[in-house]
């Protein structure tokens, strides 16, 4: 059966998962410097045909994926209505996706196609309707969801999540968004099925019991 799976979502010590004031030039916020550099060392390995820890994780998910939620924030910095539709992601024109990617958010907007086959897809439907919509759209794949934290947690609390990579870097950010703030029971049901270390980052998998 298909599932619904978080994957490499990178949080602090602390527990965040981004920093504040994110803009162009901060996409993850301003006080979370190197949160991600764990991540793209391991794409460049993998693009290199090396292996590591760190690689077999980034490798593991993208295994089996067919489409993508994440929430506005994810998809770029505009806020508010959209001024105009000149903004398609941080991606460039070919996206990583290569498939549908259902983005949440309040001010909808017609589709995008990109590059590669990935598109964009714009929606403030409930988030069972949008999995329904992005199980449809995998072709019995599975379905991967991105960030932000917000997103993820409204997921988590609607009881819709499968299985959870958190990966915990040796940095400290003070303040942002945190992961797993105000679940309440959310996480009753989940355990951690493997932890695994390398030099710059702790891999946690936890998966529904």
């Amino acid at each position: 059966m298909p599932k619904l799976r978080v994957h490499s979502l990178t949080v602090t010590l602390d527990g965040f998962a981004a920093g504040v004031d994110q803009s162009l030039d901060a996409p993850l916020g301003t006080n979370v410097d190197g949160l991600h550099e764990w991540a793209f060392a391991a794409w460049r390995d993998l693009a290199e045909g090396k292996g590591g820890i760190d690689a077999e994780w980034i490798a593991r998910g993208d295994e089996n994926i067919g489409a993508h939620i994440m929430g506005r924030n994810m998809f770029g910095p505009v806020r508010g209505p959209w001024q105009d539709e000149s903004w398609t992601g941080w991606w460039g024109e070919n996206p990583p996706y290569h498939h549908d990617v259902f983005v949440h958010t309040h001010h909808l907007r017609p589709s995008v196609s990109m590059e590669g086959g990935t598109v964009f897809h714009f929606t403030d439907e409930p988030v069972e309707t949008v999995l329904r919509r992005a199980f449809e759209a995998a072709g019995g794949q599975d379905v991967r969801i991105g960030g932000g934290p917000a997103t993820i947690q409204q997921y988590l609390r609607a009881g819709l999540v499968d299985e959870i990579h958190v990966a915990v870097v040796p940095i400290l950010a003070g303040r942002g968004e945190r992961l797993f703030d105000n679940l309440g029971d959310a996480l009753d049901d989940f355990r951690v099925a493997e932890v695994v270390s390398s030099p710059a980052v702790t891999h946690s998998l936890l998966v529904r019991r």
